[in-house]
């Protein structure tokens, strides 16, 4: 277990055998998003996804994230959409409207749509704390944002059946 309660674990082959995944990262921080948009694919492919199976795209920044996510969702293209951005906060209340923006915008597609986009947005205090969650000594989230989204992939509600 990491050092912040996240197993770091892989996932059975028969998990991702033919799953697609979306990664769609912001430009916007692009030091810190590339490295989180890396890890995760690095991770996706280390655990067994087909490199033709993963598709990545940018966006300018963290709000059109929810717009992206939800034209990937929508094309019915992939089993898992990973939103991945980082906003830092800064003197204005400009962090405060995207982060709610976002997360109620995420929240939404994951509530209302038939494929689970993962919330890979880091929301910091500073530019310090988003190395420190890119394999830093906070762990490394492209890494978690990929075995969540492989799981969520791969969830069947018993319920359905």
């Amino acid at each position: 277990m990491s050092s912040k309660g996240f197993k770091e674990t892989s996932v059975p082959a028969h998990d991702v055998q033919g799953r697609k995944f979306a990664l769609v990262y912001t430009d916007w921080n692009s030091d810190i998003t590339e490295r989180l948009a890396i890890s995760c694919r690095d991770t996706l492919l280390r655990n067994g996804v087909a490199e033709h199976n993963i598709t990545q795209t940018t966006v300018p920044g963290a709000f059109e994230l929810i717009y992206a996510s939800q034209r990937l969702m929508n094309s019915g293209s992939f089993d898992a959409v990973i939103a991945i951005g980082c906003v830092v906060r800064g003197g204005t209340p400009h962090f405060d409207y995207i982060c709610q923006g976002v997360t109620q915008g995420i929240a939404m597609l994951n509530t209302t749509g038939n494929t689970p986009v993962v919330f890979g947005i880091l929301t910091v205090n500073s530019y310090e704390q988003a190395l420190a969650r890119c394999g830093g000594e906070e762990g490394d989230k492209g890494h978690e944002f990929a075995l969540t989204a492989i799981k969520m992939a791969a969830f069947s509600c018993p319920m359905a059946k």
